[in-house]
């Protein structure tokens, strides 16, 4: 029997987490200083990201166990929906950016995640596909509560940081951790071992992400 696969999942990707933490866009987050060009960058490319992240959440929601499980993920898909709308009607005005969304491409980073996550999700077990959109939820809930901690100089910075390190993101986050766990006491080796794979390779992804965007990422050839 596997008891807090969470936990194991999450202590193979500690170094990811701390490089994530440490990473200049981060941390210009929170001194105030992060360039808005590259702020509104990141969520450009978020915006694509969760048009992706949904189908896959819809793909793994298809494959859940019981109804319910299925119905949680699949209200988490729909969701996105609205954060998408957020990205847009919010933080871009009052970074001063009005960005047509679809007329900027998916960085090369963007199009790699969410084909990653897509492929997982489509090809995968219920438990691979679980492990592989769960960074984008864990991960965001921890580098938003540090980030909490610190607050931001810059209200509009400090609008996105207060979204995911809220009450209700965080009870999203639990609710599907205890879904991981449930999930892990099932498991043979050798299915765990796969989904920990696709765990950790899209807990780097999440780091690609936004060094993707503090570097304003391009196809080197179009």
């Amino acid at each position: 029997m596997v008891a807090g696969w969470s936990s194991q999942l999450w202590a193979e990707i500690v170094p990811v987490f701390e490089a994530i933490g440490e990473h200049s866009f981060l941390r210009g987050l929170t001194s105030g200083d992060l360039p808005p060009d590259r702020f509104a960058f990141y969520l450009a490319q978020d915006a694509h990201y969760l048009r992706d992240y949904a189908r896959a959440l819809a793909v793994v929601a298809a494959k859940a166990p019981t109804h319910a499980d299925a119905g949680m993920l699949a209200r988490h898909a729909a969701a996105t929906v609205d954060v998408e709308l957020e990205l847009h009607e919010s933080l871009l005005p009052q970074l001063g950016l009005a960005i047509d969304v679809d007329s900027v491409p998916p960085s090369p980073s963007t199009v790699a995640y969410t084909s990653y996550l897509l492929a997982t999700a489509y090809g995968g077990s219920f438990a691979e596909g679980l492990a592989a959109v769960l960074p984008c939820y864990w991960i965001y809930a921890r580098v938003a509560s540090a980030l909490a901690a610190a607050g931001s100089p810059d209200p509009r910075y400090q609008a996105w940081i207060d979204t995911y390190a809220g009450d209700q993101f965080n009870q999203v986050v639990d609710d599907v951790l205890a879904l991981t766990d449930r999930t892990g006491v099932d498991l043979g080796a050798s299915e765990q071992a796969r989904a920990a794979q696709h765990f950790a390779m899209t807990a780097r992804y999440e780091w690609m992400f936004w060094d993707a965007a503090w570097r304003l990422e391009t196809w080197p050839i179009r």
